[in-house]
């Protein structure tokens, strides 16, 4: 018994690092992904799995970068632009070594913007992927892997509004992020919301197109959004050619959302 005690914490951080998404909640709700356009889909294929530590999955036409608690798929088409003039201004991971990760960020001639404390009082830095993409990097040293998909974070003059609407639509609470009192969690992912000057742009075609959550039981899910009103862009469809049932609505702001069942399979 001891012997297989010390056998399961041996590789428990293995299985960690290769988890695919959370836990859902009482719902069968949790984040499922971010869809990225692309120029280059073999470069940014090589970057996701170098530098964020993530797997590549082929289903059909569809190109994924499994990681914990979250995917991020690639579509190779050229982005109108990039993500810092829309309302999904970028995302972010937590790191166990910042520095660590800049440095090889930087070895490999790609770019870093600002680096500062950020709202829980720790190492936080901004890098560009290709084609605008902008992501955020908080470190985090007591983290059991090298880096985790944290959240994805809206700028919009109406945020709290926006906050509002997700937690309806959702049923979820308010959960403050240190300074950040506009976010809320979903499981695997935190929903962070600020304040921006402007009004920001629209996704769908940028280079952060829309975001994805994985929902068991999608069909029963998208009659309930419809009883609250909710109007579909693509109504719920079983898309068997990617092994996914899939359905998309647009959030108040612009921000493209796609539920999916069937994303945790890949």
């Amino acid at each position: 018994m001891r012997l297989l005690a010390m056998l399961c914490l041996l590789f428990m951080p293995l299985a960690v690092s290769h988890a695919q998404l959370a836990v859902p909640n009482a719902a069968g709700l949790r984040y499922g992904h971010v869809h990225l356009n692309v120029s280059d889909i073999e470069l940014q294929k090589r970057l996701w799995v170098e530098h964020f530590g993530g797997t590549i999955a082929q289903k059909g036409s569809l190109t994924v970068v499994k990681m914990p608690n979250m995917a991020v798929i690639l579509t190779e088409r050229e982005p109108t632009g990039g993500s810092q003039e829309t309302v999904m201004d970028h995302f972010g991971f937590k790191v166990r070594n910042i520095a660590s990760f800049l440095a090889k960020w930087r070895a490999a001639g790609l770019p870093v913007g600002r680096e500062f404390i950020g709202a829980e009082g720790q190492a936080n830095a901004y890098v560009w992927m290709p084609d605008g993409v902008y992501v955020e990097l908080q470190e985090d040293q007591a983290l059991a892997i090298e880096i985790m998909p944290y959240h994805i974070h809206f700028f919009t003059p109406e945020h709290e509004s926006l906050l509002g609407w997700y937690t309806e639509l959702l049923d979820i609470e308010v959960r403050p992020r240190g300074s950040i009192g506009t976010t809320t969690n979903v499981p695997g992912m935190n929903l962070s919301f600020n304040s921006a000057r402007e009004e920001r742009l629209p996704t769908q075609g940028r280079a952060i197109d829309h975001i994805g959550f994985e929902v068991e039981n999608l069909e029963a899910f998208c009659r309930t959004l419809e009883a609250k009103g909710i109007v579909f862009d693509m109504p719920y469809r079983d898309v068997p050619s990617i092994g996914l049932k899939i359905a998309f609505i647009t959030d108040p702001s612009g921000v493209r959302i796609e539920f999916t069942e069937g994303l945790d399979d890949y």
